[in-house]
């Protein structure tokens, strides 16, 4: 059997986007300040997850606003 997803994971600090056609995505903010993920606040220690839902995700805008993020995708 032949796994074709192709997982990612990242520690970023600079303003970017998970890309279109993610199947799954967690970001953590493992720094000391917010960050916004997709225009939403996300505060230092907490999580947000796009879980699986049978069908591809639009582009996730982040950025860290001086914190640090860690991303997880499955594209």
């Amino acid at each position: 059997m032949s796994i074709y997803a192709n997982v990612s994971e990242s520690e970023v600090s600079q303003p970017g986007q998970v890309p279109a056609g993610v199947l799954f995505v967690s970001i953590k903010n493992t720094g000391a300040s917010d960050a916004l993920v997709n225009g939403v606040p996300l505060e230092a220690g907490q999580a947000k997850s796009y879980p699986f839902l049978g069908k591809p995700y639009t582009a996730i805008d982040y950025d860290p606003q001086g914190s640090s993020l860690r991303i997880l995708h499955i594209l």
